[in-house]
């Protein structure tokens, strides 16, 4: 999932060259870089406890190696979400430490685009629970120098469990034409994430003879007030407004402007980026009925062993796992069996172990990684919010085509 900003350099600017010199000691350690500051915390928690419970289900253990984790913050609290310099810093930090095999991570696709290129210069893995922009791992579906720019050293180290925006844009627009918009206005917050998956939606929609009434159209995630913008989609003609972007980019205070303005007529749709609590609770009574599209299965509507690790987490943290938490423990599960596959400790034999993933029999169904570190799975959710919360009961499985 989800922050464009030019800092790949930040980190390469630090560069670490060469690969570091592996002791043999019987611990690893993992880390995860994830947002812990602000209001992605609710969600990060979640991931945070899912790999926690993903460790004490396999003993702390992988093959003959003790497993240590530490739960890192790449956000600061000046900004209330992830910070490129602290992204930077935490990479920095887990690819000079010779003990971490494993790097969880991160939540945000901005800040991939920052620690990718530096622990791919000590050979480290990066497993990611959440990220889903295209450029990160497909070639032709970002940047002209993306994904190769990720990756001095040539050998891909980044690998994800949550299908890719190429996939969720696609589907949200397919979605759309399927409840009854026929012209729409899309917008985004500028960054990595949210333009990218909005682009896709619109190039989708266009395909498929949804109308688009205007956008991309970049907001400015600070303003305070949104209702011009409103009234200039209204006089559009739209029927729904498509929001490309995440909740910490005032997300709440443009929906409570579009519903001020253009009533429940008009249909709202935003993506994995606003599928949590924190949009709810700034969005107030301007969330009901929007419909958010989720990059893979919510944790309710898993079966079979998704099933009962969705009631195992329910009892053991008497609450319910946010979106990405069973991602969050599927990344920790393939992390422990390439450790075990692996047989030694070292950050090329564990990266290769991990691209060698296939027929993965996990909580979200069997599966495989591409040559590129993508999953193979692409079933996908859909939600509107009722009366207050986003409805799991009447959850639409939409699939990729």
């Amino acid at each position: 999932m989800r922050l464009g900003v030019a800092v790949a350099a930040v980190g390469l600017a630090v560069g670490i060259m060469a690969p570091l010199a592996q002791a043999q000691s019987s611990t690893i350690k993992i880390v995860s870089s994830l947002p812990r500051t602000g209001s992605s915390k609710g969600q990060t928690d979640t991931i945070v406890n899912s790999i926690k419970m993903a460790l004490d289900d396999a003993g702390n253990k992988a093959g003959d190696f003790t497993i240590a984790y530490e739960d890192w913050d790449d956000a600061t609290p000046a900004r209330g979400a992830w910070d490129p310099l602290k992204e930077a810093e935490n990479a920095n930090k887990a690819a000079s430490d010779s003990d971490i095999m494993v790097y969880l991570g991160t939540f945000n696709s901005g800040a991939a685009k920052v620690s990718i290129p530096i622990l791919n210069q000590t050979s480290l893995v990066m497993i990611s629970p959440a990220n889903t922009y295209p450029g990160l791992t497909k070639p032709g579906r970002g940047e002209a120098n993306e994904p190769d720019i990720y990756y001095p050293n040539g050998v891909r180290n980044y690998a994800r469990v949550v299908p890719a925006d190429d996939l969720q844009g696609a589907v949200a627009a397919n979605w759309a034409k399927s409840i009854g918009a026929t012209k729409v206005y899309v917008l985004d917050d500028t960054e990595l994430y949210g333009h990218g998956i909005a682009v896709v939606f619109s190039d989708t929609a266009q395909k498929i003879g949804l109308g688009i009434a205007g956008g991309p159209e970049g907001i400015d995630g600070k303003a305070s007030d949104y209702r011009a913008l409103a009234t200039k989609i209204r006089a559009s003609g739209a029927d729904m407004v498509y929001y490309g972007g995440i909740t910490q980019n005032n997300a709440g205070k443009l929906f409570k402007d579009l519903r001020a303005v253009l009533g429940n007529d008009v249909k709202l749709m935003g993506p994995d980026g606003i599928n949590e609590q924190a949009f709810l609770d700034d969005a107030g009574d301007a969330a009901e009925g929007v419909y958010m599209t989720f990059g893979g299965i919510g944790a309710s509507q898993l079966t079979g062993k998704g099933a009962d690790w969705y009631k195992a987490y329910k009892a053991k943290f008497t609450g319910e796992p946010d979106s990405y938490a069973s991602y969050g423990y599927e990344a920790a599960k393939v992390a422990l069996d390439a450790i075990g596959r692996a047989g030694k400790k070292d950050r090329e034999a564990i990266r290769a172990a991990v691209f060698a993933t296939q027929n993965f029999d996990g909580i979200l169904g069997t599966w495989s990684f591409d040559a590129n570190g993508d999953t193979s799975l692409t079933t996908m959710t859909g939600r509107q919010v009722m009366n207050g919360v986003r409805d799991e009961e009447h959850a639409v499985i939409l699939q990729a085509q």
